[in-house]
């Protein structure tokens, strides 16, 4: 994995801990988002674990870049967003952008480990405080949904949207094969149909556009 922070000892500490791990090594830093991405490239990691406040090019920019240059999604990289800061804006534009999860620095050892593990095997991960939020209907009562937004949905199958609808519910996939009545492997390639169909790159990313066009 990619640790990117701009301050030398939030970096070496979060290495640290996630190197002390037997099943996560980290491959490499970075102290701004284009350090990042030409890291990325490079050594191709599983997960970045991103802070999103730094000079020059900042965490968002990061994330935004990784997407346009086909580096980030299923199969390929995934974004753990940290920061400092519970900011709407914040929030709402790293799931839209495609992070597989948001995290507060405040988090625990066992939520930052947890996070990182859930993040390299596809699924998502928010902080407590942030899946509350988006539970009690934050992202999905802002306004109505774009044009752009449905057009998403345009080209999924029926199933698809059940799926879809079941993961902004926050539903795992053994959850979402038990609700259905089918298999976890027919569920892993409704899934990633359903990806594939609307252009997100992670889960968090599905369940905010399935907030704000199915709820």
């Amino acid at each position: 994995m990619l640790v990117v922070d701009d301050e030398p000892i939030i970096r070496a500490g979060l290495s640290a801990i996630l190197d002390s791990q037997a099943d996560l090594t980290v491959a490499g830093t970075a102290e701004d988002g284009e350090e990042a991405v030409e890291a990325c490239a490079r050594l191709r990691p599983d997960v970045l674990l991103v802070d999103i406040r730094m000079p020059r090019r900042n965490g968002l920019w990061a994330l935004a870049e990784l997407g346009r240059r086909g580096l980030l999604g299923p199969g390929r990289s995934q974004v753990l967003m940290l920061t400092t800061f519970d900011l709407d804006e914040y929030v709402d534009e790293a799931l839209a952008a495609g992070a597989a999860g948001f995290l507060l620095k405040n988090s625990s050892y066992e939520e930052l480990t947890g996070a990182v593990r859930a993040a390299a095997a596809g699924h998502s991960t928010l902080s407590p405080a942030v899946t509350r939020r988006i539970i009690e209907g934050h992202l999905s009562g802002r306004q109505r949904p774009s044009d752009q937004e449905l057009a998403r949905l345009r080209d999924l199958t029926e199933r698809e949207r059940d799926v879809l609808r079941l993961v902004g519910d926050g539903l795992s996939n053994a959850e979402i094969a038990d609700r259905l009545v089918v298999s976890l492997h027919t569920v892993k390639t409704h899934v990633s149909r359903m990806l594939a169909k609307t252009g997100c790159q992670s889960r968090a990313q599905a369940a905010v556009l399935a907030r704000n066009t199915l709820s």
